[in-house]
């Protein structure tokens, strides 16, 4: 009998950052470490992890980091936890450890606890086992996990999606799946994104058909936007092309990396020869494949419309085919490009994002899954807290009680001792970490707050020079201004901010001495002032005062 706590560091009540811990007595089991993009409203932050400390205070009892798939929302932390803490094991599948490999070369991590693990092979850790089962998601080698304990499976499911049509490195096995659930599954931690969905996912993750249309209706040269995570889609849309006599021209150093390597590895079969290079760009029917990649939308196609890239210029001959549906967070970005390309007299063909769906698990894909878990309790994962709700839902169709159904937010902590869930009501620390850059450590609340200040109001700096010896004021003080006012039309209130400054300089030095902090208070709390009932604007103000 055995003491389980389950918890979310990141994934609830959100899109990405999915993270989950499961800790069996002393024994800790995480899964997946993803990030998730930064809204507009986090100015220069690049995406979003999880609050880590839970791993670095706790890594003497974790056995291991369990990767689902090569996605960022899934797997887009890891480089920044193991540069943080290198003895972390990492456990993956193939394709998903050769993702890793290369971010972590790409970041230039230096580690050597990755772990490649195959689907349906148990991992033991003593009195309990890590069991990877093989699910249908948009890349290859995707797997949920089967943590065997004592008193029952916990089950993470990751994305997934029950489609018959998808085989090889795809293909869900269902038999495992109903296996495990006969064995007695103590909790499922089953995905929601699509839980407000009706009916199942398939067909429409399936897009041969309008990939083939679109192909065939198009005479002249065809670019396309591909995102790289969605390997499933890259191999429809090759499997069309060879049915033509078209030739294909992949753009971008990151893109033909990733096609290499799934063409090297046989995830998707397709003729090399028909892959052309730079001096096939401007063939009548050739097929141009851009990437779009998720945290910067649409970067390379804005590129070459504003005729920045250095082969590719759109024709108003061209045809431009989205091959993923327009989301939520990026609509606005989206009908702006698409209105672009008008522009220029190219066509356009989307997807309807009713019609195209992501391989993510629908309501009846969820009903199924729960049909073969059978699970004692629920947990819905992955996904905003409406996505859950309709996930529970899902879960009260096919009969189970409400209260073995298991709400969650990010840091509240299931417990359940000797298969009984207790009411512990206990909380562990979680939080958002902003990365810009290359840096892995959090920008913090007060560097965005700085950055809110200076793109709404600008920013002005005080400039003024004393003797060291005498304190006389040698450089009276220099007003420099970005973002704040025009400075030609502005000279009545460049000569009061002077004026001010000089001020508060002079009440605050002597001939023997000169109280620094005084004057830049002062000449902020009075500029301040002064420029917000003259301007009704509160620019940053900084204050330079040497002495020479």
């Amino acid at each position: 009998m055995s003491k389980i706590k389950i918890f979310s560091l990141g994934g609830l009540n959100e899109e990405g950052k999915n993270m989950y811990v499961v800790k069996v007595d002393s024994d800790i089991f995480i899964f997946d470490a993803g990030l998730k993009y930064a809204s507009d409203k986090l100015l220069g932050v690049d995406y979003v992890i999880p609050n880590f400390d839970y791993v670095k205070e706790n890594i003497k009892n974790i056995k291991g980091l369990f990767i689902t798939h090569g996605h960022e929302k899934n797997m887009g932390a890891v480089c920044d936890i193991v540069k943080d803490i290198p003895t972390l094991k990492v456990y993956a599948t193939k394709f998903t450890a050769n993702i890793l490999k290369k971010e972590l070369e790409d970041s230039n991590v230096s580690f050597n606890n990755l772990v490649i693990i195959d689907p349906h092979k148990k991992i033991s850790f003593g009195k309990t086992s890590i069991f990877p089962v093989r699910l249908t998601h948009s890349v290859p080698d995707n797997v949920g996990y089967a943590l065997n304990t004592p008193d029952g499976t916990i089950f993470y499911t990751g994305n997934y999606v029950f489609d018959a049509t998808m085989l090889g490195p795809y293909k869900a096995d269902i038999g495992k799946l109903a296996y495990i659930g006969k064995q007695g599954v103590l909790c499922l931690m089953g995905e929601s994104m699509y839980a407000d969905k009706v009916g199942y996912t398939s067909p429409k993750n399936r897009i041969d058909k309008l990939i083939r249309d679109t192909i065939n209706k198009t005479e002249n040269r065809l670019i396309v936007t591909v995102f790289t995570a969605h390997v499933s889609r890259i191999e429809e849309l090759f499997n069309e092309i060879s049915k033509t006599t078209r030739r294909v021209v992949v753009m971008g150093h990151k893109l033909q990396g990733i096609i290499n390597n799934i063409l090297d590895n046989n995830y998707i079969k397709f003729d090399r020869q028909r892959i052309g290079d730079l001096s096939n760009i401007n063939d009548k029917d050739v097929i141009i494949l851009v990437s779009n990649e998720r945290e910067k939308p649409f970067m390379n196609l804005n590129r070459i419309i504003n005729g920045y890239d250095k082969y590719v210029k759109i024709k108003p001959t061209d045809t431009v085919f989205f091959m993923e549906p327009i989301n939520d967070y990026n609509e606005k970005l989206a009908i702006k490009v698409v209105d672009d390309i008008s522009k220029v007299g190219a066509s356009v063909v989307t997807m309807s994002r009713k019609d195209n769906l992501l391989h993510h698990a629908s309501s009846e894909d969820i009903m199924l899954m729960l049909d073969l878990m059978a699970p004692k309790y629920y947990m819905p994962v992955i996904g905003e807290y409406r996505h859950m709700v309709a996930n529970a839902k899902c879960a009260s169709h096919v009969g189970m009680k409400k209260e073995n159904i298991l709400l969650k937010q990010n840091g509240d902590v299931i417990t359940i001792i000797n298969g009984e869930l207790k009411d512990t009501f206990e909380k562990v620390k979680v939080d958002d970490v902003l990365i810009d850059g290359n840096s892995s450590q959090d920008i913090g609340e007060l560097v965005l707050k700085d950055r809110e200040l200076l793109s709404d109001n600008g920013i002005v700096i005080i400039c003024a020079t004393l003797d060291k010896k005498t304190k006389e004021i040698l450089a009276y003080p220099e007003i420099l201004t970005r973002g704040f006012i025009y400075v030609k039309e502005s000279a009545d209130l460049i000569v009061e901010m002077k004026r001010i400054s000089l001020e508060v300089i002079e009440e605050n030095k002597s001939a023997n001495y000169v109280d620094y902090n005084r004057i830049k208070l002062g000449i902020r709390e009075r500029l301040s002032k002064y420029l917000y009932d003259e301007t009704e604007c509160k620019p940053m103000i900084i204050t330079v005062i040497q002495e020479v």
